[in-house]
């Protein structure tokens, strides 16, 4: 029976239909993959109370900064076989694939040794108030012990996407959101849980929908069907790969310092303020999905396309995204100003004033800004799928001083108003780096491989 090859190139065909065509499959799996917290967050703050919900949110910043290094690494590690499929060079891409496997064993259980023994410090060091430590602890220390199924999920996601397929992954992705909502409710309506029953529901599903992108890479891909000579460890392979996986990985978390920075002033502030930015987070984290969506469309499109040494075709794809984001962003800022009010009594009861008039005033100042952040996510990651990784760390470390910013000075003078200004900040201050240095690179890859076109 023949296996059906579902790769698809970008080097060729309208870049703004390519994009968006990518781009919507890619919104699901983004919607869903909030849908894990977001869900978790609904079930806590309305059957545990305030405070379990409080335990939870103030783990998002550390949990960001973790996760936030594999997503990015894993989609690193994706970028030299877009550009290997890009030039039509399969030997090339399954040299690579079965490197990156060797690359996420290793540093999934490295990761998960050091980060879950470090768990408690790090809550200690935010200085996390005694009424939510338990809770918090509870919850991340499960999560963190989950990083092998995150590496696996992300990892077998981003080769797929890769290689043009933007659809499979979110497939797998839904089935898995629905079963984290099935075992949230057993787990605390049924079971009686804490805390520690979402995050073990949040592990479990992920892993079951990496294992099933894992199966349908093998059955579906004829393109990955390995010789035992592609398994011979490559070391210049396993160079070039960390090359592009680590510095995105931590430019993600080097984004994620600002946060956690941020999340420890505002844990001064008490448990109204860590339940307010929860809300405002989990709400602003589930509306940004299509942004998020566009940067990693950008990543598969660019890679490809400079593979191909298409890049007149770069820059065209890059207005294209930024425009499309451009109207999102107008669209769902109006939205939020006049909605935005109801959608934080999904997580608390009306009677939580406080948290909802937070939420909402947090809602407000991020979405009249999120024009600038379509940029950071289409320009970012068109840098990085240029091959330019370790350059594109800079606009990391631009959000991180802007939030840290924010955190050290103004939140303790201003309170909790304060840290509703703290991501358009560090945006702006991303994309005063980024719109040049998106040039700068491009120019490099025409000087390098000739005008091709």
């Amino acid at each position: 029976m023949a296996v059906k090859d579902t790769t698809k190139s970008m080097t060729s065909g309208s870049p703004y239909r390519l994009i968006l065509a990518f781009a919507i499959p890619m919104l699901l799996g983004t919607l869903f993959q909030q849908f894990y917290s977001m869900v978790d967050t609904i079930i806590v703050g309305r059957l545990l109370g305030v405070d379990a919900l409080a335990g939870v949110g103030s783990t998002g910043a550390i949990n960001f900064m973790v996760n936030g290094f594999v997503i990015g690494a894993c989609s690193g590690f994706a970028i030299p076989v877009a550009q290997r499929f890009g030039a039509e060079d399969q030997r090339g891409l399954r040299r690579y694939c079965t490197n990156i496997v060797y690359l996420t064993i290793a540093l999934s259980l490295v990761m998960t040794i050091m980060i879950a023994s470090a768990t408690g410090g790090i809550l200690r060091t935010m200085q996390t108030p005694a009424s939510i430590y338990s809770y918090a602890y509870d919850y991340i220390f499960i999560i963190f012990l989950g990083i092998p199924v995150t590496f696996l999920y992300n990892i077998t996601a981003s080769v797929i996407r890769s290689l043009g397929d933007a659809r499979t992954p979110v497939y797998f992705l839904i089935l898995a959101s629905l079963l984290n909502i099935i075992l949230d409710l057993i787990s605390i309506a049924g079971l009686h849980m804490s805390v520690n029953g979402p995050a073990i529901a949040t592990v479990i599903s992920q892993g079951v929908s990496g294992i099933l992108c894992l199966i349908y890479m093998i059955r579906r891909f004829p393109i990955l069907h390995t010789e035992k000579e592609d398994w011979r460890p490559d070391f210049r392979r396993m160079g070039g790969l960390l090359t592009m996986g680590v510095p995105m990985g931590l430019q993600y978390s080097i984004t994620a310092i600002g946060s956690v920075i941020l999340q420890t002033a505002v844990n001064g502030l008490g448990a109204v303020a860590v339940a307010s930015l929860t809300a405002g987070v989990r709400i602003g984290n589930f509306v940004c999905c299509v942004f998020d969506a566009l940067g990693a469309t950008m990543a598969t499109y660019t890679g490809q396309n400079a593979g191909a040494m298409k890049f007149s075709r770069i820059k065209d794809g890059v207005f294209s995204a930024t425009k499309i984001g451009a109207i999102y962003s107008v669209g769902i800022c109006i939205l939020l100003i006049l909605f935005g009010g109801e959608i934080p009594k999904i997580f608390v009861s009306s009677d939580e004033q406080d948290v909802i008039r937070n939420a909402h005033l947090f809602l407000i100042c991020n979405s009249c800004f999120y024009i600038p952040l379509t940029i950071v996510n289409v320009w970012r990651f068109s840098i990085q799928g240029m091959g330019f990784s370790a350059f594109a760390i800079l606009a990391g470390v631009c959000e991180m001083v802007a939030r840290a910013l924010i955190g050290f000075v103004f939140v303790p003078r201003f309170g909790f108003p304060a840290a509703c200004f703290a991501s358009p900040l560090a945006w702006i201050f991303a994309d005063a780096f980024l719109i040049p240095g998106f040039f700068y690179c491009l120019r490099r890859l025409e000087r390098s491989y000739g005008r091709i076109s």
